[in-house]
């Protein structure tokens, strides 16, 4: 009962933010030079001025800026994302079509740093200063400096092209028919390298965080003294100092959550992936705004659940954490 009101709580404090974003978003993309007119007579080699002008009355471009976005908040609260004059296709049935892909690419990539960099950072702190620390710490300082976009292109020259141990984008061997284990597998080689690209750099966050936070961890009283007591050092560090040390890297991990979705955008393009991503970078270069506004307010979904859902594992992890 105690989550069920906290969910309600945190649903109705989510919906004028949400409704903000929108706002904010559509405003912005209006400032900007060119709309979905401009794109597609740019398409077509051009147009005369009375065939322009029809095409945005059609699209409704015709009216003020304050119509507009009423017109757009008034479809959005029945959820109708609109038309797609680029794709032909109901936005939502484009959307969807595409954000299992993002999801999949999202939660692999996201797995894998928090997994490995919470065990990375937790070793090298447990061997603060030796070599294996030095090792793990300059790792982790290599992935942080080396951006997204050019990993993605390094991993596709060298396991793609030089090694062919990967396929080089797409997220399915074309003209496969896999089904099965035997697709499932296709899927997991296809995100092999996109997901290496994304989550490095997210790995060296959780990694560097890890282990200042579990350093810090080790030398407060409750820890001196349950080693005083006589606990093994096994327990002591999973049990006292990792269940304090994990509070502040699932925090990065909601924060991050938002920044992952602008780095999907590179990766997606780079390795061909049809997720939201690509579809963006599509957008923006077609200005086809209904899209793009739909894809924010998924993206401003997705984010208001993980971190209603990193709360609840806040609680979890500490009993003194109370969901008011």
């Amino acid at each position: 009962m105690t989550i069920l009101l906290y969910a309600i709580r945190r649903l109705v404090q989510a919906v004028p933010v949400v409704l903000l974003i929108m706002v904010g978003t559509f405003l912005l993309l209006h400032l900007a030079p060119g709309d979905i007119v401009d794109a597609l007579v740019g398409d077509m080699g051009g147009a005369d001025a009375a065939y322009i002008a029809r095409l945005r009355a059609e699209y409704g471009l015709d009216e003020p800026v304050w119509v507009q976005l009423w017109i757009y908040m008034g479809k959005l609260l029945t959820f109708d994302f609109g038309w797609s004059f680029v794709h032909e296709q109901p936005v939502s049935v484009i959307l969807f079509d595409r954000l299992g892909t993002t999801l999949l690419l999202m939660i692999t990539s996201l797995s894998f740093a928090f997994s490995i960099g919470v065990a990375l950072g937790a070793i090298a702190a447990r061997r603060a200063y030796s070599l294996t620390d030095n090792i793990i710490s300059t790792l982790g300082l290599i992935f942080y400096a080396t951006p997204s976009f050019f990993l993605g292109l390094m991993f596709i020259v060298l396991f793609s092209v030089k090694l062919g141990w990967f396929p080089v984008g797409g997220v399915q061997t074309i003209g496969s028919f896999y089904t099965g284990w035997d697709r499932v597998i296709d899927i997991a080689r296809h995100l092999v390298l996109p997901t290496a690209s994304l989550s490095l750099i997210f790995l060296a966050f959780y990694l560097r965080l890890m282990r200042a936070t579990v350093l810090e961890v080790a030398e407060l009283d409750f820890v001196r003294t349950a080693r005083a007591k006589g606990a093994a050092e096994g327990r002591l560090m999973i049990h006292h100092i990792m269940r304090n040390a994990l509070l502040p890297v699932v925090t990065l991990f909601g924060l991050q959550f938002s920044t992952l979705l602008g780095g999907a955008v590179v990766v997606e393009t780079i390795f061909s992936l049809p997720g939201l991503g690509q579809l963006a970078y599509q957008a923006v270069t077609q200005r086809d705004m209904n899209v793009l506004m739909g894809i924010v307010f998924l993206s401003s979904i997705l984010v208001v659940v993980v971190n209603f859902l990193v709360d609840l594992l806040y609680a979890r992890i500490d009993a003194r954490i109370e969901l008011t």
